[in-house]
C-alpha cells in the first residue's frame, strides 16, 4: 500500500483511527474525513508528527455538495475508499422515532452512498480502485433493540453487493466487513453512562457474549480491511467478511 492514497471516513477514533493508523504505517497518504474538526485535526497533527502522510478533510458524509467538493480536492488517484463513518442507536420499533430513523439513515445510509458515489468516476477513469464498506453483525442477525440500526447497516450490506456487480468490469473491488462487539471509546462511553458503577461488570457480560471471550480491538478490525485493499486480495468482490470472534455462526 505504499504511496497509495486511502480516504476513511469517520477516522477520527476507535475503529476509523485504527484503519487510518494501519494504512499510513504502511506508507500511504490517509486522508481523514471527519465531522469533529478538533478530534480530527488532532489525530491528523499526531500522526503527521510521527513522520506518517495523514491529510485532515473536515467532512459531513450526509451532505452530499460538501462530500463531492471535499473528494475533488484531493489531487491523484483515489486507490481505496473506506466508508466507516457511522452513528448507533438503541431502540425497537416502538421506542424509534422518525428522527432516529432519519439520523441514521443520513449518515450510515446516504453517507456510504454520498462518499461512493463522489470516488467511482475517478477510480473508473484511473483504471480500478476499492470499495470497503463497514457494516455489522447487525446487518444479517436479529439483535435485540437495534431496529433502526440493523435497516441501516443491512443497507450497507445491499449496496455492497450492488456495487461490486456494478463495477466489476471496472476493476473496481468493493466488500463489505461485518463487525460484532469491538473496544472502542463508544463502548466505554456508553457504558459509563448507562451503567454507572458497574461498568466492568457489564462490559465482562457483553464480552462473554463473543464465542471467543472477548470483544474485538479496531486494530483486528483495521487488519481486515487492510488485506481487503491489499493486491493479495485481488479476487475477492462483493462479499461480506465477519469479524465478530464467531458471534454469526458459533454462538449459542
Amino acid at each position: 500500500m505504499n504511496e497509495k492514497n486511502i480516504l476513511v471516513t469517520g477516522g477520527a477514533s476507535g475503529i476509523g483511527l485504527a484503519i487510518v493508523r494501519k494504512f499510513a504505517a504502511a506508507g500511504s497518504r490517509v486522508y481523514l474525513l471527519d465531522f469533529n474538526r478538533e478530534n480530527g485535526q488532532k489525530v491528523a497533527d499526531e500522526l503527521t508528527n510521527e513522520g506518517l502522510k495523514v491529510d485532515f478533510k473536515l467532512t459531513d458524509v450526509s451532505d452530499q455538495e460538501q462530500v463531492k467538493e471535499v473528494i475533488d480536492s484531493i489531487e491523484g488517484n483515489l486507490d481505496v475508499l473506506v466508508n466507516n463513518a457511522g452513528v448507533s442507536h438503541i431502540g425497537n420499533l416502538e421506542t424509534t422515532e422518525e428522527a432516529d430513523l432519519d439520523r441514521l439513515f443520513a449518515v450510515n445510509v446516504k453517507g456510504v452512498y454520498n462518499c461512493s458515489r463522489a470516488v467511482i468516476g475517478r477510480m473508473k477513469s484511473q483504471g480500478g480502485g476499492v470499495i470497503i464498506n463497514m457494516a455489522s453483525v447487525a446487518a444479517t442477525m436479529g439483535i435485540p433493540d437495534r431496529f433502526a440500526y440493523s435497516m441501516s447497516k443491512g443497507a450497507v450490506l445491499n449496496m455492497t453487493l450492488t456495487i461490486a456487480r456494478d463495477y466489476v468490469k471496472d476493476n473496481i473491488r468493493c466488500n463489505a466487513i461485518s463487525p460484532a462487539r469491538i473496544h472502542t471509546p463508544f463502548v466505554d462511553d456508553y457504558l459509563s453512562k448507562t451503567y454507572p458503577g458497574k461498568e466492568r461488570e457489564v462490559f465482562d457480560q457483553l464480552a462473554a457474549t463473543q464465542p471467543v471471550g472477548r470483544m474485538g480491538s479496531p486494530e483486528e478490525v483495521a487488519n481486515m480491511a487492510y488485506f481487503l485493499a491489499s493486491d493479495e486480495a485481488a479476487f475477492l468482490t462483493g462479499a461480506d467478511y465477519l469479524v465478530d470472534g464467531g458471534f454469526c455462526k458459533l454462538k449459542m
